[in-house]
């Protein structure tokens, strides 16, 4: 199994954070327009995904493979068949678990049996901006910013409360950090056209834009 995969240091570190697979040959590129260089891949793995015509094109130079890609705020709505959104933003994709969505039976089978290879298993949710995981950590961290608002607490008072109090990993502004703001709130931006309590906080609108 053949597998081109376009990342950063830091995600791909994660991919690998239940090992190598074993039964793989992994193509580390540094440029989406490496992926058409490949026709002998038996999948296409983009992390730094942005959806643009050019980009998608590229991305479907072999449209009977996988084309598993992070994206998060978008939905499969308008991409080809063989597409595949996971959830890769920093710090959920070193989990043995892969939050994703497809429209292809077939496809959904091969990508599931590709994390296998990683180690991780999949959870297959709704094709749905934010998926499930994404939209409460957003909530979450957007909360934080109402209460650094309303001087309830400090950012480093905050963020010690929830790794403490609920055993959250990171802190809601450590995490938000990791994941980038600009991320957050567009996600928070896209969910906000259908629901009125996605309405990001002032603090977070101002600190994502500067």
């Amino acid at each position: 199994m053949k597998l081109v995969v376009l990342a950063n240091d830091v995600l791909k570190e994660e991919l690998l954070a239940q090992g190598l697979p074993a039964n793989a040959l992994m193509e580390w590129i540094s440029d989406p327009a490496y992926f058409s260089r490949h026709s002998d891949a038996d999948a296409f793995i983009d992390l730094l995904f942005n959806n643009d015509p050019a980009r998608v094109d590229l991305l479907n130079s072999k449209p009977s493979i996988p084309v598993i890609i992070n994206y998060v705020t978008g939905t499969l709505q308008e991409l080809p068949s063989q597409f595949v959104r996971i959830n890769a933003w920093t710090t959920f994709l070193k989990r043995p678990v892969v939050e994703a969505a497809a429209k292809d039976a077939m496809i959904k089978d091969k990508a599931t049996a590709i994390f296998s290879a990683f180690g991780k298993t999949t959870n297959w949710v709704p094709d749905v901006p934010g998926f499930i995981s994404a939209r409460i950590i957003s909530m979450i961290i957007n909360e934080a910013y109402f209460s650094l608002e309303e001087e309830v607490s400090i950012k480093e008072d905050i963020d010690i409360a929830m790794k403490t109090g609920t055993n959250y990993p990171y802190g809601p502004f450590e995490w938000s950090e990791k994941i980038g703001l600009e991320n957050i709130l567009a996600l928070l931006t896209e969910l906000n056209k259908e629901q009125p309590r996605y309405q990001p906080a002032p603090g977070l609108i101002k600190e994502a834009v500067h």
